[in-house]
């Protein structure tokens, strides 16, 4: 699996023993939108501290790029907890500067 690339706005997430890029892609974001609503409103949630867990979770879940078959939703928000948030929030960061500032 190859690493995330930064010129991209992408970052990364493990899951497992497993690497996964994080890329906020057009279709990626669209499909974020649809299920969380306005992404601007997601990043309002998130500068005040009201980011909910499973937000956070679906929004890394359709950014994974190239998503294997075996890696599911569930997986991916376990990731989150077993990591913590300390550990995910500078993935968080990029995403959110991405929709906020994009390419």
């Amino acid at each position: 699996m190859s690493s995330a690339n930064p010129l991209r706005g992408e970052a990364e997430l493990r899951v497992g023993d497993a690497v996964h890029v994080l890329r906020p892609s057009f279709a990626a974001l669209v499909a974020a939108e649809d299920e969380l609503g306005p992404l601007f409103a997601l990043v309002e949630r998130a500068a005040d501290g009201k980011l909910a867990l499973g937000e956070l979770a679906s929004l890394f879940w359709h950014c994974v790029r190239d998503r294997p078959e075996a890696l599911t939703r569930e997986r991916v928000g376990e990731a989150v907890v077993a990591q913590g948030l300390v550990a995910v929030t500078p993935a968080l960061r990029v995403l959110l500067g991405q929709i906020l500032q994009g390419r």
